[in-house]
């Protein structure tokens, strides 16, 4: 058997560092089964080895290759959730059963670890946890959502303040983050390439390079037609996302098709432990951007940048290298020795398109930028609907098929996208900057202890020269009445008519924290001067 054409999947690093795996053969033939699933993606062969596993016949057919699409393109993050924010997932549908979509969705990404290690699955290079970092300082606002996700949602979740995400991720770009603690990444090629394997070991029967051209879903026996054969089945699926525009455009149209880029840098060496020590996965945006991991021990898979057409990869290199540049100057020049790019398919809701559309016939579609775990949902709610009658599938009834727009929506979507990036840009910015100044006018605040601490020590001094004695430095102020007054630049005037009520003004709330020699009644005499925003 010959082994997979990497070329069919780009020049991705995944392409070049996959397991060996055989092709699979055209249908050449008639077949007869219980069920046809379209499309060998992670959604089609997941449904496909649940059905066979519950003895029923199946039939694979894929256009192209065995996870040609995304399924084998993507970053490989394994999450808990939706493409819908929590909040909106909520709003939607209320607490109950938004609690009970997102425990479907945790399912999902447990029937992915739990398939990796009963087949023992090679070549799958499984990293732990992940970081959904926020480029803004918004303390409360992350805690907001990090309660909001364990409390309403049940996630297994926790705040890192930004002391601790910059000691794992060395980025003065970060703040705040949201650790989830389940999540992991994976090889997705080699996941998938594995995953058709066991849906085979487990009775399925997948062609690759036969696209179906038509297919009959009236009556009892329904009807695909391929260029070499036909299939009957019972049930047909529909897994196919936004490649079945030619065989059912209606269902096409309900996705919008996004393209995201991928690179892969060099191997780094000793330089990525200078920037990165976290080996699980980080996001730092809310839509396409950025989106990376560790992965072949020292490179750095970074995902970034959006848009509603295929555009080519090597266009989007040199961007997606700023992108790594601005948060990680300190990897110097980075080298990119791969880029590649996939397509998504994006219901308007945000939410995968799961159910019976007619009476055997199926969809799972739509699973935006969460498809690892939802793919794995997905396939297992549609077979077992179809071999135990399971009605759990309508828990995505609220998620109807909405028209996505055409190239209205396509071209909405993008300005979105832009203006959003900018937005985000901008308040990054921002944030960064507030940070700046808190850490001048602190360090100004430090420099004016220092300097006030030195003048009262300096006093006591003369006091103690004339032979006069007092318990404190500040006690000595006080009998002498008078201070210099501290000016707006951080320095004294040492004029002598200078009041100690000046002093009452100026000193700062540092003072009062870390001179411990002068007593608590004299220092509760003096107002502190305030103090700074100490958020992390």
């Amino acid at each position: 058997m010959n082994e997979i054409d990497t070329t069919a999947y780009g020049e991705s690093l995944f392409a070049a560092t996959r397991v060996a795996a055989p092709e699979r053969p055209r249908l050449t033939f008639d077949l007869d089964v219980d069920v046809c699933v379209i499309g060998a993606g992670l959604a089609g062969l997941t449904t496909a080895r649940e059905i066979a596993r519950r003895g029923w016949s199946v039939a694979v057919l894929e256009a192209q290759r065995i996870a040609w699409g995304a399924s084998g393109r993507n970053t490989g993050f394994v999450l808990p959730g939706f493409g819908q924010t929590p909040q909106a997932m909520l709003d939607r549908v209320g607490n109950e059963r938004a609690k009970r979509l997102w425990a479907l969705s945790q399912a999902g990404l447990e029937y992915v670890r739990d398939t990796i290690l009963e087949t023992n699955m090679p070549g799958i290079e499984r990293g732990t946890g992940w970081l959904a970092v926020s480029r803004i300082d918004a303390a409360r606002a992350v805690a907001a959502q990090t309660r909001l996700l364990g409390e309403e949602l049940g996630a297994s979740v926790e705040m890192w303040p930004t002391a601790r995400v910059r000691e794992s991720l060395k980025s003065e770009r970060y703040f705040q983050a949201i650790h989830f603690r389940d999540a992991f990444h994976i090889h997705s090629l080699n996941y998938a390439l594995g995953l058709a394997a066991a849906a085979e070991q487990a009775g399925a029967r997948i062609f690759e390079n036969t696209p179906a051209l038509s297919m009959d879903p009236a009556g009892v026996r329904k009807r695909v037609t391929t260029p070499g054969g036909r299939v009957r089945a019972a049930h047909i699926v529909l897994a196919g996302n936004v490649y079945l525009e030619k065989l059912v455009p209606e269902l096409a149209h309900t996705l919008l098709p996004i393209t995201t880029y991928v690179v892969a840098t060099e191997r780094l060496g000793d330089r990525l432990a200078r920037a990165i020590d976290y080996r699980g996965a980080v996001s730092d945006g809310q839509s396409a951007d950025n989106h990376y991991r560790v992965a072949s021990g020292d490179r750095l898979i970074w995902s970034g940048r959006m848009t509603t057409w295929q555009g080519r990869p090597e266009h989007f290199k040199r961007a997606l290298a700023r992108d790594i540049a601005r948060t990680y100057p300190q990897l110097g020049k980075v080298k990119i020795d791969y880029a590649w790019s996939g397509t998504l398919g994006n219901a308007v809701h945000r939410m995968p398109q799961i159910g019976e559309l007619s009476s055997g016939l199926w969809l799972a579609s739509g699973f935006g930028g969460h498809g690892l775990n939802t793919t794995a949902m997905a396939g297992n709610l549609v077979a077992r609907a179809i071999v135990e009658g399971s009605r759990t599938w309508r828990m995505f009834a609220p998620y109807e098929l909405i028209w996505a727009g055409g190239s209205l929506g396509r071209a909405s979507a993008q300005v979105m996208y832009w203006a959003n990036r900018l937005k985000q840009e901008s308040a990054a910015r921002l944030s960064r900057r507030r940070e700046k100044k808190r850490s001048l006018a602190m360090a100004q605040q430090e420099r004016c202890a220092d300097a006030t601490w030195a003048m009262l020590k300096e006093v006591e001094v003369r006091f103690t020269a004339t032979g006069r004695n007092s318990s404190t430095p500040i006690a000595a102020v006080r009998e002498e009445g008078r201070m210099p007054q501290m000016t707006a630049g951080g320095g004294f005037d040492s004029r002598p008519d200078a009041r100690i009520e000046s002093a009452s003004q100026a000193e700062p709330e540092s003072l009062s924290e870390s001179r411990s020699e002068a007593s608590s009644e004299s220092m509760s005499e003096l107002a502190p001067a305030g103090g700074t925003d100490a958020r992390q």
